[in-house]
């Protein structure tokens, strides 16, 4: 309900139109009846307001705000009208716009996913509506509906997937209701809750299984892959020019996604990652085998990068499978790499350099339980670790 102030001896209407604050001074002096007869009056216009009928200019003439609402009413009806006539756009006539505006801000793997996320599952669902009559319920029970998609696995959608998809649908809602005046119906519509990140990382033991059981062609590769804690694309997108065996290092500025060449995931991967004596040895032996075909430091026999599905199917899959160990994505190779860092003792900020977070905050979150006393930070540790099994920490 709207309050009375007083303003030089005479009684303010303080009341919200619009979500704005509206402060009128009356004529009325300060007294007990003229407070009551503004009260009345107070309740009135409330009760217009909720109404949907009140106007302003009735009850104020001489306010500046007329004006204002007058604006207002008359952007909203041309809005209305626009989104109301036989060519209103539709979600799909949006979602050109607003693509070919935002596309030069994303990159090209960035711009697949939203066109697929768009084409398989947005358009679809609401492609033909009006962009301005989409309501909250529509919302959620597009969401809800996600949440019964198989995959290929037959497994359901995760929920960072299911956010994922829904990211698009907001920017747009958010966007057109913005550029065309209308409510957005995005309100108070959380994202799912994700559930903490999985790390399933393999013991010691099974590193060494895996590298003995993998291709002789490609033992380099998962060497390298769980010696260093590189994401895939970094792995696959590794040129010979980022290698630097004198110095027993490599440079992390770029990544392969999707066969494409990108910079780095963010400004904490560009790094410098120290190597062990083992990574440096398999990097000579690679070397032996690709140099001469390309920039790629893994590649194919013809020089070109490789389908990091295309290797998980064929070559990673088997490898589990014939050591009759549990299915975990080729991704646990990362989390490998932190865990046996940590199993070593070396430095939480030298770990995190390595895996090219910019602070200690995402080592602690994610693989808080892997953590003893940490004292070194040179790597020594960690090489010692490998070269005894892990006997000396036993």
């Amino acid at each position: 309900m709207g309050t009375i102030n007083t303003r030089n001896g005479k009684l303010v209407a303080d009341f919200r139109y619009q979500n704005q604050r509206c402060r009128e001074q009356t004529q009325l002096n300060d007294t007990s009846a003229n407070r009551k007869r503004l009260t009345r009056l107070l309740k009135t216009i409330e009760a217009e307001i909720l109404l949907g009928n009140f106007q302003y200019a009735k009850y104020f003439p001489n306010s500046k705000k007329v004006q204002l609402f007058d604006d207002l009413k008359e952007r909203k009806q041309t809005a209305s009208d626009y989104f109301n006539s036989a060519d209103a756009p539709t979600v799909k006539e949006f979602s050109v716009i607003w693509f070919n505006e935002k596309a030069i801000e994303w990159r090209q793997s960035h711009k697949e996913s939203i066109e697929g996320i768009l084409e398989s599952h947005i358009l679809p669902a609401f492609g033909k509506m009006k962009i301005s009559v989409i309501k909250k319920q529509d919302i959620l029970t597009f969401r809800a509906a996600l949440a019964k998609v198989k995959t290929r696995t037959k497994k359901t959608l995760s929920t960072s997937r299911i956010n994922h998809i829904m990211t698009p649908l907001r920017m747009m809602l958010n966007e057109a209701a913005d550029r065309y005046e209308f409510t957005t119906p995005w309100k108070n519509i959380k994202a799912l809750k994700v559930p903490r990140t999985e790390v399933n990382p393999f013991s010691l033991n099974e590193v060494e299984r895996l590298i003995k059981t993998a291709p002789d062609d490609f033992k380099s590769y998962y060497t390298v892959r769980f010696f260093t804690g590189l994401r895939t694309g970094e792995i696959d997108g590794l040129h010979w020019d980022k290698v630097d065996l004198d110095k027993k290092q490599i440079y992390i500025t770029q990544s392969l996604v999707k066969g494409d060449m990108t910079d780095a995931k963010t400004d904490g991967s560009n790094r410098t990652i120290k190597l062990t004596d083992r990574v440096v040895s398999a990097l000579q032996q690679q070397m032996k085998i690709t140099k001469h075909l390309g920039p790629f430091v893994f590649c194919k026999k013809n020089g070109k990068p490789f389908n990091y599905q295309t290797i998980s199917r064929v070559i990673w899959e088997p490898m589990l499978q014939r050591l009759k160990l549990k299915y975990r994505n080729p991704y646990q190779t990362r989390h490998t790499y932190a865990t046996l860092l940590l199993a070593a003792g070396e430095s939480p900020e030298w770990i995190a350099q390595q895996m090219g977070h910019t602070t200690t905050t995402m080592l602690f979150r994610v693989y808080s339980r892997y953590v003893p006393n940490l004292t070194r930070q040179d790597g020594s540790a960690f090489d010692r670790y490998v070269q005894t099994q892990g006997e000396d920490n036993a």
